[in-house]
């Protein structure tokens, strides 16, 4: 196939979307013939750096491809690492990002989503040489000592655990509507509830640990649905430091952690499997991502693999939020369930909800229906093909696959045509990665008692 002037071959495509175009066999074929070099930083919190030298063609007749395989690079890293500050050395590029990347461009959403969370204009600086690569990955998981509290905030539940010297004394687990209401007091006494109670369990607290769905940057909540209702005037006054106040209101001056809920479900299968280097993607009513590093650390990265681009075809699904084309969300995730159902014959009512729709989808695999088979092996295609492009980006060893698409008979057809695939069309790769899903160790391990485990004691 050709595109944007790029020939490229792909030896396994997913039988209900012929026209998908992996993002990594265009880069892979782009970079084949281009020769000119280019560098790419984007600068986030802390002064930290990613940076990436590659090359485009230079060239009037190439310049669509240039101009595409730049846009979606940075777009890649800014929501695999954030940042809000893009540094460019082409000045034809340069100036066609500046078009991009601002209130009318076609990455408005982008523009405006990292200078919100970054509480900073987002720039994008034509320069002669990038800045050197930075990376301060935060040590962070795996401390077992003393009296630890890790709390899990979820969208329909929160979940606490009481932890003494790595063994549970207690857990508890609580409904309640954080999406649905705009007081952020009625967050905060919930969390400081949930606090309380798991302290009632120990003779003292020395440390907490929150996982929390969001954009967490030192500790802040930058960006989080759990408070979607919550007017922005409130937010900044009350949610940015809910949980640093939730923590130090009620036990005082003692180590604690915040992070997003992806990144403590990789530090959760890291203690599992008793390894590191992980990728955790959890395809649910999102695609969440998280990651652990080679030296067990949480980066600090933002891994929104939900709005990682992952497929070239110019007529791929529009996400609704971002208004973006070709991201992972409309791949990993329930809706890719319901955007490949009508293909293979499935009708679902619009009545229905999404994750009723999933239901549906779930319970003809069940009872062996093919056309359930042909959505569930064409996810699996997508995600063989993707994980190419995770790896080039992260270079994990293990990638634990979570969430409400993987369960059941349907999660198990994902791996199998994932594997063969890779076995296939990415034989090396192959050979390096291991997909696991979570084991009764994982479960025993659990999220809170994960996130008991972020925070390093202090010297006494």
């Amino acid at each position: 196939m050709n595109f944007l002037g790029v020939e490229l071959e792909v030896k396994n495509l997913p039988e209900l979307d012929m026209g998908f175009i992996p993002m990594h066999t265009f880069n892979q074929a782009f970079l084949k013939d281009a020769k000119k070099p280019i560098g790419i930083a984007v600068e986030r919190a802390r002064g930290e750096m990613a940076a990436v030298h590659t090359f485009i063609y230079g060239t009037e007749e190439m310049r669509e491809a240039d101009r595409y395989y730049i846009r979606r690079l940075i777009k890649t890293l800014l929501w695999m690492k954030g940042g809000f500050r893009v540094y460019v050395t082409d000045k034809g590029l340069y100036d066609y990002l500046s078009e991009c990347f601002c209130e009318n461009g076609n990455q408005a959403f982008d523009w405006d989503y990292f200078a919100s969370i970054y509480e900073r204009p987002f720039e994008i600086v034509l320069t002669d040489e990038i800045p050197e690569a930075k990376d301060d990955p935060q040590p962070a998981g795996g401390h077992l000592d003393g009296c630890r509290i890790g709390f899990d905030a979820g969208g329909s539940d929160r979940k606490v655990s009481a932890v003494i010297d790595g063994e549970t004394v207690y857990s508890e687990e609580v409904v309640w509507f954080p999406k649905l209401n705009s007081d952020p007091d009625y967050h905060y006494d919930g969390i400081v509830s949930a606090l309380r109670s798991a302290a009632s369990h120990m003779p003292r607290v020395d440390a907490v640990g929150v996982s929390s769905a969001g954009v967490y940057i030192n500790n802040r909540t930058m960006n989080a649905s759990l408070f979607l209702k919550v007017p922005k005037d409130q937010f900044d006054a009350k949610v940015k430091d809910i949980y640093i106040r939730a923590i130090t209101d009620t036990f005082g001056d003692i180590p604690y952690n915040v992070f997003n809920d992806g990144d403590v479900t990789a530090l959760a299968g890291a203690m599992s499997l008793e390894d590191t280097n992980i990728l955790g993607i959890a395809m649910g009513t999102s695609e969440a991502g998280g990651y652990v590093d080679e030296n067990g650390c949480i980066t600090g990265w933002l891994n929104e693999l939900a709005f990682i681009p992952v497929d070239a075809n110019p007529e791929a699904m529009q996400d609704e939020w971002s208004l973006d084309i070709g991201c992972g969300v409309k791949y990993f995730s329930q809706d890719g369930i319901i955007k490949l159902a009508p293909t293979a014959g499935i009708e679902l009512h619009e009545a229905l909800s999404p994750a009723e729709k999933l239901k549906v989808v779930q319970g003809l695999m069940e009872k062996g229906d093919e056309r359930a088979a042909a959505v569930y092996r064409s996810i699996g295609v997508y995600l063989a093909h993707t994980l190419a492009l995770y790896h080039d980006l992260y270079g994990f060893r293990h990638v634990l696959l979570l969430g409400r698409v993987m369960s059941g008979k349907g999660g198990d057809l994902v791996i199998a045509q994932c594997e063969a695939v890779l076995k296939d069309e990415y034989p090396e790769l192959s050979e390096k990665i291991h997909l696991a899903l979570p084991d009764e160790k994982f479960r025993r391990v659990g999220q809170s008692a994960a996130a008991a485990s972020l925070p390093e004691l202090r010297k006494r």
